[in-house]
């Protein structure tokens, strides 16, 4: 790190510790030259993940998106905000970790539907009736099947 005073390439930490919870530090620095102190901060560069729509257009990861569907397909069942807010937590980092740029809707949609069949089997059924656009009762009844077989 450059000394914002006299220019020197070299310094030493003199003291670290952790802010905005943890996601970021910040470094006491004194350099080795000229004795000034100054302070820098460090923290994760995060490229910003994309989606891709099903008409193709990009457009940032929105988490209030997904927190959103969960919180419609929950509506009235025994589900808590800390159950809610823990799946879409865990859902994120299972994008982000991916360690993809871009993630399609698709992709988003069917980790979204597995989450929520092992949360709430209520909850999985309409959001699923939204997401795979059900037409008839027939589509309705044949997911019915497919899970009423799971158990």
């Amino acid at each position: 790190m450059k000394c914002p005073f006299c220019g020197n390439d070299e310094d030493k930490v003199v003291d670290s510790r952790p802010t905005d919870e943890g996601l970021s530090i910040r470094r006491r620095r004194e350099c080795t030259k000229c004795g000034s102190r100054f302070t820098t901060y460090e923290k994760v560069e995060t490229v910003p993940l994309m989606v891709v729509k099903k008409d193709g257009t990009r457009q940032a990861f929105d988490r209030n998106k997904i927190l959103g569907g969960i919180v419609k397909a929950c509506e009235k069942r025994p589900v808590s905000v800390q159950q809610i807010e823990k799946l879409v937590d865990s859902i994120e980092a299972q994008l982000y970790n991916s360690m993809k740029k871009e993630v399609s809707t698709t992709e988003i949609g069917e980790i979204l539907m597995t989450a929520l069949k092992d949360l709430d089997q209520v909850a999985y059924v309409r959001f699923a009736s939204v997401y795979r656009e059900f037409k008839d009762i027939d589509t309705f009844m044949a997911e019915l099947s497919k899970i009423m077989k799971e158990k």
